[in-house]
């Protein structure tokens, strides 16, 4: 079985946010069960040199976008044994950012009809499943059935439509039927692209696809209520057991404390110790208070709304008072990078906000942490909660998406759990279990059997892949 896997992100070319980790770790997962999977995505300007200088010209041709006609070069790399294929056209994809331009509509149709005309020039490989991924791509089931139809290359190609964040659509003016899509007005409906006074590249996704799937089993249930559901939330539960939920995991080797690099100490399930030496050697680094006994909580994340940072600011100082110390990573919107930096000044001892991005840094907060903070509005899927608990760092979570399906809350009672969670978006009822969690590591006996039962789940692809596996097979059924 071939199945190109097409996002506008991947790692290690490309990395934004979760998308790229799943375009890489779960071809590599699916490769693993002996699938042919190969990745495509834009030839961006900001690849790392290293890479660029491993690429291999496979081909150039011409690709429609509506009126125009626009250069595409084919370039192939292997990276720990995917082959990946970047599509080179530098007047939409040599630039300093890899979203957010006037023009994001026209650079993704353009990708988009770039994939289907590839296949032409792929002589070593046609693919007999394309896994299409968020709005970038949703608009490649249409054109497929569109414009390809007659075409003997492309006629017995089925196709799955994964959404990762429902919240982001690309919705773009009805003139982009025709000048862009090279689409009739027939396509402004209801029942297509039609979306309020525009058209959903998303939305073309979701119908056009031979299968929907999203990242969580709770978050397939979510998105056909109207809160969670952007307004497609009618469109998903119409159709049914199209729409399936396949958890994320995580890429294992990647996420390894036995053997992480970027970590100060390597440790494992049996050596606890080594981890809060970890510990130590942060609070040293961010000129933290010195205590291997200090309960830290940390947070990696996007400072948005949707990662619950209202609730956080609502009552970190409440948080503080308890003698915990906090350590935030992140960029995003500006009131919240600008609250967090006061209160990393007004308590130097125990705050740390570190506004920026960094691999090395996330990892050093995950393997130092005791608690990790996920209070999100909504989640998808989530794999910061994973890896936190593949590091032995329990999180705090808000029952809602990947996190409720990832995350056991601790039962007193029993003994069962990786994690805490609360149920409401409510700010004192997060700092409630907060403090719950706190009560609870005071005794390290306990603390550490949560510990290991959190470092003792199974986050990898592997049952995932071979769920995605019986999917693509029940799409080549005759």
């Amino acid at each position: 079985m071939k199945v190109l896997f097409v996002a506008s992100e991947a790692y290690p070319f490309a990395r934004v946010g979760g998308l790229s980790d799943v375009a890489y770790s779960l071809p590599k997962a699916l490769r693993g069960l002996g699938l042919d999977v190969r990745v495509m995505l834009p030839k961006y300007g900001q690849i790392p040199p290293e890479y660029i200088a491993q690429v291999k010209h496979i081909a150039n041709f011409i690709v429609p976008v509506g009126w125009r006609n626009q250069y595409c070069g084919i370039k192939y790399v292997e990276f720990e044994g995917i082959p990946y294929y970047l599509l080179d056209n530098e007047y939409y994809f040599k630039r300093h950012q890899y979203y957010g331009y006037y023009d994001d509509g026209e650079r993704f149709a353009y990708f988009s009809r770039a994939i289907l005309e590839s296949i032409y020039y792929l002589e070593d490989f046609k693919p007999d499943i394309i896994h299409c991924n968020d709005w970038h791509t949703g608009i490649v089931p249409v054109l497929l059935k569109a414009h390809y139809s007659e075409s003997d290359v492309h006629r017995k190609i089925k196709t799955v439509f994964t959404i990762h964040n429902l919240k982001f659509q690309g919705v773009f003016p009805k003139i982009v039927l025709g000048d862009l899509l090279s689409l009739g007005d027939e396509y402004y409906a209801e029942d297509k692209l039609k979306y309020y006074d525009g058209i959903s590249f998303m939305k073309g996704g979701i119908i056009y696809s031979d299968k929907v799937t999203t990242v969580s089993k709770t978050y397939a249930e979510e998105i056909k209520t109207p809160f969670y559901g952007e307004g497609l939330h009618g469109l998903l539960e119409g159709i049914g057991d199209k729409l399936v939920g396949i958890v994320n995991g995580i890429d294992y080797d990647f996420y390894n404390p036995e053997t992480d690099k970027d970590i100060y100490i390597n440790y494992d399930i049996n050596s606890f110790d080594k981890k809060r030496q970890n510990k130590v050697m942060l609070q040293k680094d961010l000129k933290l208070e010195i205590g291997e006994d200090i309960p830290l909580i940390g947070l990696v994340s996007r400072l948005t709304s949707q990662k619950g940072i209202d609730l956080i600011l609502a009552v970190l100082e409440d948080i503080l008072r308890t003698g915990a110390q906090f350590v935030v990573l992140g960029t995003g919107e500006k009131n919240y990078e600008d609250s967090f930096k006061y209160f990393a000044f007004k308590y130097p001892s125990q705050m740390a906000a570190i506004i920026d991005f960094s691999d090395s840094m996330a990892k050093k907060i995950y393997a130092s942490s005791d608690m990790f903070l996920m209070p999100s509005l909504f989640e998808p899927c989530g794999i910061s909660q994973q890896v936190a608990q593949r590091y032995g760092s329990l999180p705090i979570v808000r029952e809602t998406g990947g996190l409720k399906d990832t995350v056991t809350p601790y039962n007193e009672y029993t003994g069962e759990g990786n994690g805490f969670s609360f149920t409401n978006y409510n700010a004192h009822d997060m700092l409630h279990v907060i403090e719950y969690a706190l009560s609870i590591y005071k005794d390290k006996d306990r603390w550490n059997s949560i510990v290991r039962q959190a470092m003792e789940v199974d986050h990898s692809w592997n049952a995932s892949a071979k769920e995605y596996l019986l999917l693509y097979e029940s799409l080549l059924i005759d």
